[in-house]
């Protein structure tokens, strides 16, 4: 960089080559007034402005900001260190002279407790002592020295004790006070000599960098303005030179002076070709004009599409045919070859049940009126669609009529959406009802299931008899069933899930079916070898299968092939997963494929209803499918379903895969045995049926029981003492309780009380988005007496209940 001092230097910014030049010699005979008044003059007159002040005010923040931290960090380490040394001195009181403060005050010495006080109060930052007698007595010892305060201090309470008849017991309290206030002086004292020290370096060093930036890089910066200021294309100046020494090789604003001066050389050049451009634009203004009159039309069709603003964009002439489709209709599988030169009501559907709305349609196009939103279904390449269509009348100059512009909505997604909605509202109040019913029914049906045993067991010597009852408990069997079917349709079954052997549990599922089947139908599996588990209820998903299975035994009346498939899959969330819902994981893949007869198309849609049906009467509920669909999405999966007439049907069922690393298993298949006890259970059931079954029941397996109708009544009994083993208690009771508050009551009594649950219906009162909680034990009405035993004694053999918090 050059040197400003330098005798042969020019004192102006910016010279021409032909200025002349000052004579400086004997300057530094003058220098030191003269020059150092200029230059404060200087240094004033640029800090008023310009990016030095600022570049002062950064580093004097920046170089501020990093003392104040360091400051504080160091004051930091200082006060945490101070106060660990008070700490310590605390606690070193504390081990000296408890024992012998103990012995004083035992021995009610006063004069020896105050000089003992005295010796801790001289030691460094003590400001109090204080020792209080713990005594039943009126006036305790109480010795207090120094001066108490309230603000910076640190408390120390040590307890006084000693040995009487060889216990230790407490006699009193030592109370240390220790001050801060000369901690927070040293460390004041030292922030300010630190900060003082640092200000006067950072200000000092700030202003030797300011100067030398003024010096050698902003003063040059105002002489390139000053020519940039005053540079005219018209006159240009000689080209810029700066005042400075030249270096031993050129820096970086030597390269800007020189980018500069061929920036303007360039401009020159530039300015005599664009007069030469003028010349030719002023012969080319009659093509401008015609170029802004298409222009012009161009945008009056576009702001016409922009006012109806749709999805794509149709033109149609005097006919109303199609004149134009815009590209955008290719996404919705409309052929625009094939739609040229066809009116829109000559492709649309439901002309003959939607006349009157037509015939208004076509009245608006004939008075050449505009129209938006007119919502039709037509048939396109892609199939049936929903379209929202907005026009308006084009008039040529002279009034003629020349046809409509407007544009297209798809609104499909929109009515599917809809009926989708309107399906799950329907669904949501059949189950809403299903709920209220399962309750009271399956109350009913416990009481017949039990009875029936007992009187097929006492009618075992009388055939005909027997054969009536089992009649009854097969009808009783098959209410239960149909309550199940209604309750998971409506997903209000609470389900146990498990992380479950699919491949295993289809296995065994296809040894049940050959008996249901008949001989005509040959049953095939194609498993994959690497099936993930599956977290779902093995039980629900069993019955799923066969619901299936039989559905597609009927569906072959001549026989055919029934075939079990798994497979893995996995979606992205943009292929819904069956059903149309957006699915999104690692699911395992259940099929179940026949080759009858298949499902006509305009019924597909409706096989998950419920109590949908194609089968004669008293053939079928119709809740088979909608079990099956219920089932699969409470336990987040999704159902799809494939058919095609005289060729067969596919459901295909995803349930998500399991995650855990526990041992797969299929589930239990077989009938419980009845096993007996001697524990005593507290019954508590609202209905004095079941409640009457229930007592005999367990009295006949060998227990002892107690009862309550409600969750009030059990509670007082628990309370009065009442000692019982496991509380088996129904679900929705009235009176304001219900079982699992019950539960929650009786636990926070006695914290290890089992309890196994009842209910046909839970109304979501156990389970959590349709799964039962961790460590819950449920028995399902209706049940049977094995059933009832079987599940008291995995209760009562089970891990304790986790310890409740209230």
């Amino acid at each position: 960089m050059g040197n400003a001092g330098d005798d042969e230097t020019k004192r102006g910014r910016a010279i021409a080559p032909a200025a002349a030049k000052q004579d400086l010699t004997g300057i530094g005979a003058a220098l030191a007034p003269a020059m150092f008044a200029a230059l404060l003059s200087r240094i004033f007159n640029w800090s008023r402005s310009g990016v030095g002040p600022r570049l002062l005010a950064a580093v004097l923040l920046f170089s501020s900001a990093v003392t104040l931290t360091l400051t504080a960090l160091q004051l930091y380490l200082d006060y945490n260190r101070e106060v660990g040394l008070i700490e310590t001195r605390l606690d070193e009181i504390g081990r000296s002279t408890t024992g012998s403060l103990g012995e004083s005050l035992w021995n009610l010495d006063q004069n020896q407790l105050k000089l003992q006080l005295d010796g801790i109060l001289r030691l460094p930052d003590i400001r109090a002592a204080e020792v209080r007698e713990i005594a039943d007595r009126p006036n305790p010892i109480r010795v207090e020295v120094g001066e108490r305060n309230t603000r910076s201090i640190m408390t120390r309470e040590f307890p006084l004790s000693t040995m009487v008849q060889g216990t230790s017991r407490a006699i009193g309290t030592l109370r240390v006070e220790a001050t801060l206030t000369d901690v927070y002086q040293q460390l004041l004292n030292r922030a300010l000599v630190i900060l003082a020290s640092q200000a006067a370096k950072t200000f000092l060093v700030s202003l030797f960098i300011i100067y030398m930036f003024h010096l050698l890089v902003t003063r040059h910066l105002v002489a390139i303005a000053e020519y940039v200021g005053k540079y005219s294309l018209g006159r240009p100046p000689p080209p810029l030179r700066l005042e400075r020494r030249p270096p031993y090789e050129a820096d970086e604003l030597d390269k800007v002076v020189v980018a500069f001066n061929a920036m303007c050389a360039n401009l020159e050049h530039a300015y005599g070709e664009l007069r030469e451009a003028n010349g030719n634009l002023e012969r080319d203004l009659k093509i401008r004009q015609r170029a802004e009159e298409n222009a012009h039309a161009s945008e009056q069709r576009f702001r016409d599409y922009a006012e109806t603003a749709s999805d794509w964009f149709w033109e149609t002439g005097p006919d109303h045919a199609f004149t134009y489709i815009s590209d955008r209709s290719d996404s919705f599988g409309i052929d625009r070859t094939a739609m040229i030169g066809k009116r829109r009501f000559d492709v649309a559907l439901g002309r003959s049940t939607e006349a009157q709305k037509w015939r208004a349609h076509i009245a608006t196009l004939e008075r050449h009126e505009p129209f938006r939103k007119f919502e039709y279904r037509a048939l396109t390449a892609g199939g049936a669609r929903y379209f929202s269509v907005s026009g308006r009348p084009v008039f040529a100059a002279d009034g003629s009529f020349r046809g409509y512009r407007g544009s297209a909505t798809d609104l499909t997604e929109q009515h599917e959406t809809e009926e989708r909605l309107r399906q799950s509202q329907k669904m949501d109040a059949i189950g809403q009802l299903t709920g209220g019913v399962a309750h009271d029914f399956n109350n009913v049906l416990t009481v017949i299931t039990g009875t029936i045993e007992i009187i097929r067991e006492g009618l075992a010597d009388k055939p005909d008899l027997a054969a009536i009852a089992q009649l009854i408990d097969d009808a009783a069997a098959r209410g239960a069933e149909i309550t199940s079917q209604l309750l998971t349709f409506a997903r209000r079954q609470p389900l146990e899930p498990h992380e479950i052997d699919v491949n295993g549990l289809v296995l065994e599922t296809a040894k049940l079916l050959k008996p249901i089947l008949g001989g005509n139908v040959e049953i095939v599996t194609r498993l994959a070898d690497d099936a993930w588990p599956a977290m779902a209820d093995p039980s629900q998903l069993s019955s799923a299968i066969i619901n299936l299975a039989v559905n597609a035994r009927d569906a072959m009346p001549r026989g055919g092939t029934l075939t079990l498939e798994s497979a893995n899959r996995e979606f992205d969330g943009a292929d819904g997963a069956g059903d149309g819902d957006a699915t999104r994981g690692a699911f395992i893949m259940v099929a179940v494929a026949d080759t009858g007869h298949g499902i006509p198309a305009d019924i597909r849609d409706r096989v998950f209803e419920p109590f949908f049906t194609t089968k004669g009467v008293g053939r079928g509920t119709g809740l088979g499918l909608s079990m099956v669909y219920g089932f699969a999405k409470q336990s987040g999966g999704s159902v799809a379903i494939e058919s095609e007439e005289g060729r067969g049907t596919v459901i295909r069922l995803f349930l998500p895969r399991s995650a855990g690393g526990a041992q797969a298993r299929t589930g239990s298949l077989q009938a419980p045995a009845a096993a007996r006890g001697h524990e005593t259970i507290l019954v508590v059931e609202d209905d004095p049926l079941v409640q009457g079954y229930v007592i005999a029941q367990l009295g006949s397996l060998g227990y002892r029981t107690l009862a309550a109708g409600d969750g009030a009544t059990a509670l007082a009994l628990v309370q009065q003492g009442a000692q019982f083993d496991l509380l088996f208690t129904d679900i929705i009771m009235p009176g304001g309780m219900n079982g699992q508050e019950l539960a929650e009551a009786v636990r926070r009594l006695r914290p290890e009380m089992r309890v196994l649950y009842t209910s046909g219906y839970t109304d979501n009162a156990l389970d959590h988005e349709g799964h039962l909680g961790p460590g819950v034990a449920l028995l399902r009405k209706p049940y049977r007496k094995a059933d009832l035993s079987l599940r008291i004694r995995e209760v009562l053999a089970g891990e304790p209940p986790p310890e409740q918090h209230a």
